[in-house]
Parts: structure tokens; sequence; C-alpha cells
């Protein structure tokens, strides 16, 4: 019986993703997504930033001279894919690890060896985390000694914050390099490459795909490549099972969805038209229209939290203090819509933006925090008054810390009259200006009134 030999799996690749490589029955089972996925720097679209000729993550690859570093960005925009590519151009041992499906005695088995294999064979071993945020506190400390003593070379992959989801310690330790979503002219080079490669793509389909399509599928994509390949593989599928020949247009696009493309616009400016109607109706205090334009943007495919994200910035930049419920509301309708989904969403979106629409208007808020910048770029960072500072060491006391500050609490009404906060340079600027609009023309007279109080202590005593 002839010997049968089995290609190795490559780096990081388990032994049935080895099979589907090297079978092409198996290979079509694959998702056009991953079977797409860029193998080398060159073949990587988009993230030019990190990714482009002479930039520092490309040449760090290119030299194999990775720090341990976090990948952070949103779903589809090649995190994996640059785990892959390293994997595929270190010298080092490259172990893959899930933070969804792993242990910690297997990430304790993986030092090991990593530190068995430095200290015999001198080889370095780059450990490549997926979704690095599901582990807690605990398990990221695991990592923190081994990859200060250089036992490890870290790679991890996050959607989050790494300032939120990665322990500081083992942050400080990691060059974080944040990937930006595609725009629709990548995405687009990612379709066409995928429909017209007869090996890893489509391209022994024949399809012919309008360019208009293409721009669709960018569309609702939305910076997300596995999104996008997986929409055009979806389309594909719905003209084999209806028997629509190859040609792919928008209206295929839209079937295959399930979906209407109600003013899709490639270029982009419908969209923003619609959403800025939106909120100068809000702003307008007109709520017919402004529930008009936000059923628009939905029912022309826009994400619902889009909406409700632009209803929460309008409640505090339009609203503020004038009805400081606004802001309650549109958050409210956020928390809803993530537990309902659509279509029963559909209610408190609507609720939050007829509330935001009526309610009283005022952006002494808005103009309140700008105001604010402009002087710390005009007067850099002034020193805190002695008075207000933290006076927790008896040195700090001698210095003059915390001395004479007066408790509020201790006075009538809770307020010390004439006390000054801003530091010295900036006594008597005002950044908050209330309206005498809704429920911020009660905070106007209390803060005249205390305006006053101080304006007229200062003056009674111009040495203060």
């Amino acid at each position: 019986m002839p010997s049968r030999t089995h290609a190795p799996p490559r780096s990081g690749e388990t032994l049935f993703a080895a099979a589907a490589r090297k079978n092409p029955a198996r290979k079509d089972e694959v998702p056009l997504a991953e079977r797409m996925r860029p193998r080398t720097i060159e073949e990587l679209v988009g993230q030019a930033h990190l990714a482009g000729p002479g930039k520092l993550l490309a040449s760090a690859i290119a030299a194999d001279r990775l720090p341990s570093l976090i990948l952070w960005g949103p779903p589809g925009v090649g995190k994996t894919t640059l785990g892959r590519i390293v994997a595929e151009r270190t010298r080092a041992h490259f172990a893959p690890f899930s933070a969804v499906l792993g242990s910690l005695p297997e990430l304790r088995a993986i030092v090991a060896e990593a530190r068995e294999r430095l200290d015999y064979r001198g080889e370095r071993t780059i450990v490549f985390v997926d979704e690095i945020h599901r582990f807690n506190k605990a398990q990221q400390d695991a990592f923190l000694p081994h990859v200060e003593a250089g036992t490890i070379t870290l790679i991890g992959a996050t959607t989050e914050n790494p300032s939120f989801a990665v322990n500081a310690a083992l942050l400080s330790r990691c060059k974080v390099f944040r990937l930006e979503p595609l725009d629709a002219a990548d995405l687009v080079t990612l379709l066409r490459r995928a429909a017209a490669d007869p090996e890893r793509g489509l391209g022994r389909l024949g399809l012919t795909v309008d360019d208009d399509a293409f721009d669709a599928i960018a569309h609702i994509a939305r910076g997300d490549a596995r999104r996008a390949l997986t929409t055009l593989e979806i389309t594909a599928s719905y003209l084999a099972s209806t028997d629509g020949g190859a040609h792919v247009t928008v209206d295929t696009v839209a079937a295959a969805q399930g979906e209407d493309t109600l003013l899709y616009d490639k270029a982009g400016e419908e969209h923003y038209n619609v959403v800025s109607a939106f909120i100068k109706s809000m702003r307008g205090s007109d709520p017919d229209a402004a529930v008009y334009w936000m059923m628009r943007m939905l029912e022309a495919g826009d994400d619902p939290l889009f909406v409700l994200r632009r209803m929460i910035i309008f409640a505090s930049e339009d609203i503020g203090n004038a009805d400081s419920r606004a802001l309650l509301v549109a958050t409210a309708a956020d928390q809803a819509f993530r537990r309902l989904g659509m279509p029963e969403g559909l209610y408190p979106l609507a609720h939050a933006c007829c509330y935001l629409a009526t309610a009283p208007k005022s952006n002494a808020v808005n103009v309140a925090w700008h105001r604010a910048r402009a002087l710390i770029a005009e007067r850099g960072a002034l020193p805190v008054p002695k008075k207000l500072r933290n006076a927790v060491t008896p040195l700090m006391r001698d210095e003059g810390y915390g001395a004479n500050y007066k408790y509020a609490h201790d006075y009538e009404g809770g307020v010390v009259t004439g006390e000054t906060y801003l530091p010295d340079e900036l006594v008597g600027e005002v950044l908050y200006r209330p309206t005498d609009r809704g429920e911020e023309s009660r905070i106007k007279a209390r803060l005249e009134a205390i305006r006053a109080a101080a304006r007229a202590d200062t003056e009674s005593d111009p040495d203060r």
C-alpha cells in the first residue's frame, strides 16, 4: 500500500484547518471571509497608518522584532488577521490562545513550554490572545510576570477600550495599536478581490457585480470586512438558489438581505443629510419632523444604536439643564432598545425622539465646556489654589495646602459667600451662563444670586 503523507499544519493552525486548506471539497465549507483572510502584510487592506510601508507595525513584523502589543479595534478590521500574519512571518514559536475557550491551566502549560523553549533552545514564544478583554483581572495577572521577564511576547486582540478592559500593569508593558474601521474604498477592494479569485474566492462562479452593488455591500458592512465578504457570499448563494444568473445588482443585494435599500447613496451624502435634518428638527422643537426623519434613517438601514447615540448627545448638547430628565430618557431608551431589539425597540426610540423634540432647549452646557477648553489651551495648566489642594501629609499642611478652605456645608444655604474656586488668574471668568428656558431658569436665578454676592464681597475687600 502506498504511504500517505500529510502536510503539517501551519504555525498556529489546527489539524482541521490544515486539512481544509489541502482538501478542495472541504474548502468550500469554509466561509468566504475566512478563505479570503490576507496571508501576508502585503495582502492586508486598510490600516495603512499601522501596516503601510515603513510604518511601525509593518516594520516590526518584517524584522520579526515585535514587542508585546494590544490590537484594539471594532470587529472585522484585521486584528486576528494581523495575528496570523505574525504567525506566518515570525521565527518564534506562535501559540494562539482564546480568552473565551481557553483556561488558566492551558495558559500555564503554554508559559511552561515557552520557558523551556527559551532556556534550552533560545527560541522566543509569541502568545496571541484573541478577545483578551474576556479575561478577568486574575487571568490577566497570570501573564504579567512572564511578559515582564521576557518569557513570552504577548499579542492581545480586543474590541474594548484597553484602558478599561486590560489591567493597567499589563497595559503599561504593551504597545497599543488602534485599528480603524475600513473605509468604503478598502471594502470594495476586498470585495472585488473575492469576486475575482477562482481559488479562494468566488471567481469560479463567473459573477459580474455592478459598481453600485459593491458600494451597497460596503455601505451595509459599515467598516467590517468580515460582514462585507459574508454579505457578498450570501448574495451569491441567493442568486444560485433562485436561478437568478450571475449578475449582482443593488436590488439583488437588497433581496438577499431581506431588506430595502431605501435612500441608499453610494457617496453617503443622503445619509448625512437625513441625520442633519433629524437633529435640526429636534433642536427646532418639531416632534413630527423629528420622528419622520428618525424613521427615514431606520427604514434605510441605519443602525438604531447610532440613532440612540445621536439622541444621547443631543440631550446634553442641545437641552442640558433646561430639562435634565432628557438625558435620563435618552439613556433609558438606549437600555430598553438593547433589551427589546426590533421591532419592539421602536417604541422607546420614538418615545425619546418626541420627548427630546418637545423639551425646552439650552446649549449653555455645550458653551461652558468649550469655553473651559479654550481657556486651558490659552492659559495652560494653571496651578490649583493652595486652599483647594489635598493636604494629606504634614509637609503639605506646612506648605499651606488646604489652609483657609471653607467647608460649604457649614454656611447658610450651603454656599460660602464670596469664595472662589477657579485658579487665581481666572477669578471672575464666567463659563456657564444658564438660560431662562425650562428648569434652567431656576438654576440661573440661584447662580446669579451666588455670583452677585461674590462680586459684592470682592468689591468690599479688593485684596481677597
